[in-house]
């Protein structure tokens, strides 16, 4: 996620607490919705819609910060 960032995501990683939060969650929705996507349930696919939706709210939070502390 954002390469061209590397090196801010590290610094901000270590001095941010609120970015490594927004960052660790949205790996962990990442690595949640790659485990539910394994099943075929119109269930599991509502609620992996609804992890893409809060994954994607954080991506954007992210890349804010980022663009803030650049």
């Amino acid at each position: 996620m954002f390469p061209e960032y590397r090196e801010l995501i590290t610094k901000l990683k270590s001095h941010d607490n609120h970015f490594l939060k927004a960052f660790n969650k949205h790996n962990a929705l990442d690595h949640e919705i790659k485990e539910l996507e394994q099943h075929s349930d119109s269930d599991i696919n509502n609620q992996i819609q609804e992890l893409k939706m809060k994954k994607l709210h954080l991506k954007e939070e992210i890349f804010s910060i980022l663009q803030k502390a650049e």
